[in-house]
């Protein structure tokens, strides 16, 4: 689907919208200073990337909620995640763990 080289790690999941591509890098091995959930023009600029629900939490799965208005995620710290298709910002965050 996307030619793009993973910015760090392997890419996880790829998920197209209207305005470019989500990409899910695997956290292990990722850089601990930005998100491993991204989003990235179909011209290949980054548009976002995904605000964390807190520091040193990576991503570990995504998909879109059921009407395909946001992205639902889980992190490495125990959090699940409501995140805002179009900023790339966390719209709320429950501690699974």
């Amino acid at each position: 689907m996307f030619d793009r080289p993973p910015r760090h790690t392997k890419i996880e999941k790829e998920l197209a919208t209207s305005f470019g591509v989500v990409v899910l890098e695997h956290p292990v091995g990722y850089a601990r200073d930005e998100s491993n959930l991204y989003c990235v023009s179909n011209d290949g600029k980054i548009i976002w990337f995904a605000e964390l629900p807190e520091a040193n939490a990576l991503y570990t799965r995504v998909k879109f909620d059921d009407l395909g208005e946001k992205l639902l995620t889980y992190s490495t710290r125990g959090h699940a995640c409501d995140i805002d298709l179009r900023t790339g910002k966390l719209l709320k965050k429950v501690s699974i763990s």
